[in-house]
């Protein structure tokens, strides 16, 4: 089966959004460039580590290379909605990050995720196994793949910061999302809240 790379080196635009309502929205990366516009849909969680890391990585970049790295920006950025039509691509199940030395850039590819199959070991073992790494993504999945300068870096972390704390606020008492009609805190043993 073939498999497809997504790469935008640079892209016009590259952000993190949402669909839907508040409690039920649907996490994209969106890139676009060339004429071209590649939506892949990702968890709320991958998107808050994804800015997490990005900004390790740029601070570790600025620690053993040197990188002259911009101050994040006072006032608010992209704040567009995402580029319609939203077309998931495909479903992330990997994020891998790397800083390009030579051209001071970062490179952040989603890779889709694979169909798993489980190996069960009974009486002996296969030798042929030994040489593939289990940990390594399968390279017949797609791929989007972003180069960006730590300008465009800083601007993506701040708005998936955005993004994500733009959700249902939390229960000032347990920290899960409270919904419009509340919701049955473990603080309170069980009662609405």
């Amino acid at each position: 089966m073939t498999h497809q790379v997504h790469a935008f080196e640079p892209p016009e635009r590259f952000v993190a959004g949402t669909v839907g309502p508040p409690g039920e929205r649907t996490f994209f990366l969106q890139a676009r460039g060339g004429g071209r516009l590649v939506s892949v849909a990702l968890e709320k969680v991958q998107v808050s580590l994804l800015a997490e890391k990005l900004e390790e990585l740029l601070a570790e970049a600025q620690r053993r290379f040197g990188v002259q790295l911009p101050e994040a920006p006072a006032a608010p950025g992209d704040n567009d909605p995402l580029d319609t039509p939203v077309d998931e691509e495909f479903r992330v199940g990997t994020l891998g990050l790397a800083f390009d030395v030579d051209t001071a850039t970062v490179v952040i590819e989603a890779i889709a995720a694979g169909e798993t199959e489980v190996a069960v070991a009974l009486g002996e073992a296969d030798d042929d196994d030994e040489d593939e790494d289990p940990d390594e993504p399968d390279d017949d999945l797609d791929r989007l793949r972003v180069r960006l300068t730590p300008e465009a870096t800083r601007a993506f972390i701040e708005r998936a910061r955005r993004v994500v704390n733009a959700g249902r606020p939390p229960c000032p008492l347990c920290g899960q999302p409270l919904d419009p009609a509340g919701h049955l805190c473990p603080r309170h043993n069980g009662y609405h809240r």
